[in-house]
């Protein structure tokens, strides 16, 4: 199906100049060096340390893969258009190879000389090949024959053997290797195991423990990969490849089989980036250079273990749990304790998820018990990215199953997850589910299930909304928002939205849920000039927003116009932001803060004071133009009062962190707050203790309730 878009024009105002507004991959790559203060920051423990420079690893992989990738593409192609902020695809690329190589520069130096060193204290020894003892070389030797030898495969290089493809992400070790004194030198190359442990515990020779990387272990004998051939020199290395490969929808006759192809090309991209150890021997850099056709820019030569991403396994090793986050435990929300039918619950009111201090678990049981239900009809669900184990799935496969009617709308574009998605979905049209592979053109991104049930005779629709995707293992890690509601109007806009998806129908006008591409992009606007109006009406104005991204041109352009009339903008944005505050008569009322901490920042909360109505939305978007413009979304207003006010505290909380906060500065740069004469508050931990002590709270009053003893109010407790 394909949908009829409204036309708009999206181009910023010809009045703001390019110097208002900042490039987007160079505000992304300030936010992966805010992740990078993370691994610096005292008050995080050791371990904890250690896993934000994994993501900062992973974060650079995929920004290569994705990013860096589609800027080469367009330079190949001569385009030489700039961005809203005056950069042509070439000078992005020469600015983006000098902040990674600064940021690469001091990665390692917090891993060498500020982490190595604590680790060491705290017994955790990572040795190079060069400091085992004589009895660790025997075990390790050992170990190499056993475990390592039988999986690898040398491969030489010369006349009749060309350069091997290597695969995308791979670590590779790269040798010179010679038969006799006086003949050339050829070139060898071996890929580490993927599949083996990249951390390898061995017998300690002092206090503590020692671990070796699997590389490490690999160079110690290389020689036995080469019995014929003296090992000149052997030294690791690790290619990214252009992973941003495109999708003929309209000519693909099976979009199944056009993804599994994409993902096989995936790993044979064109090479972007070359990173090796920084004692590389030249001839061995030279010979890479040359067959992986990279050119100097694109080398980055590492101090230490190449892809740190390995440093996020550090969380299961036993016996640090004192250099680890106390584990936090996601508490049960008061009213969904007892064996009370989620449906009698949700039919009271409407009742508001905040994960992860609120348990995912309600809106496992709510797809669960809808699938047992002999009262339910159909479900219709939405769905991006799941775990691997979903309960979710399972249950809507039980659903089909039991002859109910299940209809799922995959979204197998979803980026690195479609193998994934593609899998389950087999799974679920295995089961009965009608399974839907999204609109052509457009991804879907929104998070919605619907549930019809028969009650009394009549139909009664029930809905879960969010801001995240339904993947219960990240709900756990990231922050996101959703509404369990049986509100009527919003259920009979529910429904038009699925049959717009799953047939031809263009939908009706819409009241209380906004939707992407069709008129979100519409109703942002028209909430932001109202704001305006207000302001130039001598009224109270104000936006408040939390957001993954602020990168459309438009919508910033609207925020300047609406500080201009005096709206006064706060802005909590935790990655890409393109809007530059504080420029005097453009947007000096506009504030721009982040917060990057333990839990990944993910939902959309628009706030808009409305002379004192004070609407609140929740949303799957963020202010981008593929979320506007290119994706199917939803934007639904939290409505009862309490809710609202919940999402009123929940913001301030937000905006009076000063722990995990960073400013923007009209530089484009982020400062943290200085905490002087402030009360300390991590917003994050605030928001855990909070969840813990209303279900302390909870459990208090359910006991009292048992015995007969007098009820204490959730306030009275909490002072």
């Amino acid at each position: 199906m394909e949908l009829k878009l409204p036309k708009e024009n999206t181009k910023p105002s010809d009045r703001y100049e390019s110097s208002h507004f900042i490039n987007r991959e160079l505000s992304w790559l300030e936010f992966n060096h805010r992740v990078l203060e993370e691994s610096r920051d005292k008050n995080n423990p050791l371990f904890e340390r250690l896993k934000f420079l994994a993501i900062v690893t992973s974060n650079l992989d995929e920004f290569f893969m994705i990013r860096v990738a589609s800027l080469k593409d367009q330079v190949n192609a001569g385009y030489e258009k700039p961005d809203p902020s005056g950069l042509t695809p070439k000078r992005q690329l020469k600015q983006i190879s000098i902040r990674v190589h600064q940021m690469v520069k001091d990665q390692y130096n917090t891993f060498n000389k500020s982490l190595m060193p604590l680790l060491k204290k705290e017994g955790f020894h990572l040795l190079t090949r060069d400091q085992v003892s004589s009895e660790q070389h025997a075990f390790l030797e050992d170990y190499f024959k056993k475990l390592i030898y039988p999986v690898l495969t040398p491969m030489a290089v010369d006349q009749s053997r060309p350069f091997p493809l290597i695969l995308n992400r791979s670590l590779n070790i790269a040798m010179l290797v010679r038969e006799k004194p006086k003949e050339k030198p050829t070139f060898a190359t071996v890929q580490v195991p993927s599949m083996m442990p990249r951390l390898v515990e061995f017998p300690s020779a002092e206090k503590g423990r020692c671990f070796i990387m699997l590389e490490e272990i690999m160079m110690l004998f290389a020689h036995r990969l080469f019995s014929s051939h003296r090992v000149l020199a052997a030294s690791p290395y690790r290619i990214t490849r252009n992973a941003d490969l495109s999708i003929e929808e309209e000519e693909a006759k099976d979009l199944l089989m056009e993804i599994e192809k994409s993902i096989k090309r995936r790993r044979w991209g064109a090479a972007i980036r070359l990173e090796v150890d920084a004692g590389m021997e030249a001839t061995l850099l030279e010979l890479l250079q040359k067959a992986l056709e990279i050119h100097k820019g694109e080398v980055y030569p590492i101090k230490g273990p190449l892809d740190l991403s390995f440093l996020m396994k550090t969380d299961k090793l036993e016996g640090f749990d004192h250099l680890k986050f106390e584990r936090a435990t996601p508490t049960m929300p008061e009213a969904f304790m007892g064996e009370e039918s989620i449906f009698s619950i949700i039919s009271r009111e409407d009742r508001l998820l905040h994960h992860p201090y609120d348990s995912f678990e309600p809106v496992v049981r709510f797809v669960q018990e809808a699938a047992a239900d002999p009262s339910v009809l159909a479900i219709k669900q939405t769905l991006y990215r799941v775990s691997g184990d979903s309960p979710i799935i399972k249950a809507l496969a039980e659903a089909a199953e039991a002859g109910k009617q299940v209809t799922v709308l995959v979204e197998v574009m979803a980026r690195f997850d479609e193998e994934n998605n593609i899998l389950w979905a087999k799974k679920l049209e295995q089961a009965g589910c009608h399974v839907i592979y999204g609109l052509v053109g457009l991804k879907t991104h929104s998070k919605i299930i619907l549930v019809v049930r028969k009650e009394e005779g009549r139909i009664k629709r029930y809905l879960h909304l969010g801001t995240g995707n339904y993947n219960d293992s990240t709900a756990k890690l990231y922050t996101d928002m959703g509404l369990l509601t049986c509100n009527e109007y919003y259920g009979a806009e529910a429904s038009a939205f699925f049959n717009m998806l799953t047939g031809y129908s263009q939908p009706p006008d819409l009241y209380k849920l906004a939707v992407a591409p069709l008129n979100l992009r519409k109703t942002f606007n028209r909430y932001i000039r109202r704001e305006a109006e207000h302001a130039r009406n001598g009224k109270k104005a104000q936006i408040i927003a939390q957001m993954n991204s602020l990168v459309d041109s438009q919508i910033i352009t609207e925020l300047y116009d609406a500080s201009r009339a005096g709206v006064e903008i706060k802005l909590l944005v935790r990655g890409i932001c393109c809007l530059r505050s504080g420029i005097p008569e453009v947007s000096e009322n506009i504030e721009v803060r982040s917060i990057v901490g333990r839990f990944l920042e993910h939902p959309r909360i628009y706030y808009f004071h409305n002379d004192g109505e004070k609407n609140v939305y929740l949303s799957s978007a963020d202010w981008m133009t593929r979320n506007l413009d290119r994706r199917i979304e939803l934007m639904f207003e939290i409505e009862e009062r309490a809710l609202k006010k919940r999402m009123e505290e929940i913001l301030d909380i937000m905006f009076s962190d000063t722990q995990k906060t960073r400013i923007l500065g009209k530089d484009g740069l982020y400062k943290r707050i200085d905490c002087r004469g402030k009360i300390k508050l991590n917003a994050q931990e605030y928001l855990c203790g909070q969840a813990k002590e209303q279900s302390k709270a909870a459990k208090r009053k359910e006991a009292s309730q048992k015995v007969g003893e007098p009820i204490m109010s959730s306030e009275e407790l909490l002072k």
